[in-house]
C-alpha cells in the first residue's frame, strides 16, 4: 500500500470526490479542501491565500509533508465580454480557478521539492484547450490553469516533481446533472464520439495514474479525457 500523504482540493463532489475515493483505496492518507465543508473535509477557500497556507501547514504537522496535490477546485463563469456581469464573472473565475491553484502548489511546493518524487495534477477542461460561446472567463481561466501546468513542469522536472493537466469533456457532476437529460444526450450524440458524457470515476482513473511513483516520465503532459471530444474537432 502507498502510504503518501496528499491533498485533493474540491475533494467533495464530482472528479475530486472520485480522485479521493481511488486515492484512499490505494493506501493513500488524503486531506480534502473543500470550501462546500461537510465530514471529514476541511472548509476552504481556495482564493483565499492565508487559509490555503494554514491549511497545508495543518496537514504537514498532522501527517507529514505533502507528496501528492491535486487541484480539482474549481468554478463556472460565464458571458460575453460586453456583458454587465462580465468583469466580475472574470475575476471569480480567475480568482478560484487560476490564482487558487497557485496558491496551493505555492504552499505545497517546498515539500513536493523534498521529496524527491512530488507530484501536481491540475483539473482544467477541454475549455483550456479551446473556447465556447459565452464561456470567456472560465475558458481563460483554464487556459491559465494548462499554461502553469506546463511552468510547473519546466521550473521543477529535474527535482523530481511532475507537473501534469488533465482536460475533462462533458462529466456527469452536481452541474452538469441540472442540465435536462435530454439535452445531455443530444450533445454526446452530436459532439463527443463515445456517444455520452464521463463518469467521475473515469477521469479520476487518469489523475490517478498520474500521481503513481511510477509515473516519473510524465511531465508538463495536457491530456484530454474527453471520449474523442477534442479528436472530432468539430
Amino acid at each position: 500500500m502507498d502510504d503518501r500523504v496528499a491533498i485533493v482540493t474540491g475533494g467533495a463532489s464530482g472528479i475530486g470526490a472520485a480522485t479521493v475515493a481511488r486515492l484512499r483505496d490505494q493506501g493513500l492518507r488524503v486531506t480534502v479542501l473543500d470550501r462546500a465543508g461537510g465530514e471529514g473535509v476541511v472548509s476552504v477557500d481556495v482564493a483565499d491565500q492565508g487559509a490555503v497556507e494554514a491549511a497545508v501547514a495543518d496537514v504537514r504537522a498532522t501527517l507529514g509533508p505533502v507528496e501528492v496535490l491535486v487541484n480539482a477546485a474549481g468554478i463556472a463563469a460565464g458571458g460575453t465580454v460586453a456583458s454587465d456581469d462580465y468583469v466580475a464573472e472574470w475575476e471569480r473565475a480567475l480568482a478560484v480557478n487560476l490564482t487558487g491553484t497557485m496558491y496551493t502548489v505555492r504552499a505545497c511546493i517546498a515539500d513536493l521539492r523534498s521529496s524527491g518524487h512530488g507530484r501536481i495534477v491540475n483539473i482544467a477542461s477541454t475549455e483550456g484547450l479551446g473556447a465556447t460561446r459565452g464561456t470567456g472567463p472560465y475558458s481563460v481561466s483554464k487556459h491559465g490553469v494548462v499554461g502553469f501546468t506546463r511552468s510547473l513542469a519546466v521550473d521543477h522536472g529535474r527535482e523530481g516533481v511532475t507537473a501534469n493537466c488533465v482536460c475533462p469533456g462533458s462529466t456527469l457532476t452536481g452541474l452538469t446533472r441540472q442540465i435536462p437529460e435530454e439535452r445531455r444526450e443530444g450533445f454526446a450524440r452530436r459532439k463527443v464520439p463515445v456517444g455520452r458524457y464521463a463518469e467521475p470515476e473515469e477521469i479520476a482513473f487518469v489523475v490517478v495514474a498520474l500521481t503513481s511513483l511510477e509515473a516519473t516520465y510524465v511531465n508538463g503532459a495536457i491530456i484530454p479525457v474527453d471520449g474523442g471530444l477534442s479528436a472530432k474537432g468539430d
